[in-house]
C-alpha cells in the first residue's frame, strides 16, 4: 500500500525567502534546459552566463513592492516573468548584439511554465488542505 501523501507546512516568515530561492531556481533551470536543448550543457560558467542576464531580471522583480507583497500569487509570478524575461532580453542583446525572436517566443513561454507554474501548484495544494483552523474554542 503506498505511503500516504504529507503535506509540509512552511512558517509564514519562510515563504518569502523560499518563493525568492523557487523563482531563482526556475531560471536557472530556464538556462539548463536551453543550454541542454542546444548541446551546451558541459560548462557551469556557460550555464552561470546564459542565467545570469534573466536572473538579474527576476532580482529587479523581487525589488518591486508587488512581488514583495504577496511573493506567491499570480500577479508576483507576471511582475517576475516580465522583468526576468524584459531585462535578460536586454542584457543579451547589449551582449551579443542580436535577439532572434524564435529564442525570444521560446524563453517567454518556458519562463511562464516555471514561474507561474509553481505558483498554481502551490494554489492548488493550499486549496486542498483547506482553510485552517486558527483558534481552539
Amino acid at each position: 500500500m503506498p505511503a500516504p501523501l504529507t503535506l509540509v507546512v512552511v512558517h509564514p516568515s519562510r515563504i518569502p525567502a523560499l518563493a525568492l530561492a523557487t523563482d531563482l531556481v526556475a531560471v536557472v533551470v530556464f538556462a539548463a534546459l536551453g543550454r541542454v536543448s542546444h548541446a551546451e550543457a558541459g560548462s557551469l560558467t556557460g550555464l552561470i552566463g546564459t542565467a545570469l542576464p534573466f536572473l538579474v531580471g527576476a532580482g529587479a522583480a523581487w525589488a518591486t513592492p508587488w512581488v514583495r507583497a504577496d511573493p506567491v500569487s499570480v500577479r508576483a509570478g507576471l511582475v517576475v516573468l516580465v522583468l526576468a524575461a524584459g531585462i535578460g532580453f536586454l542584457l543579451r542583446w547589449g551582449f551579443l548584439g542580436r535577439l532572434p525572436l524564435s529564442f525570444a517566443i521560446v524563453a517567454v513561454s518556458a519562463l511562464g511554465v516555471l514561474l507561474l507554474g509553481w505558483r498554481g501548484l502551490s494554489a492548488g495544494v493550499a486549496r486542498m488542505r483547506g482553510p485552517r483552523e486558527t483558534s481552539r474554542s
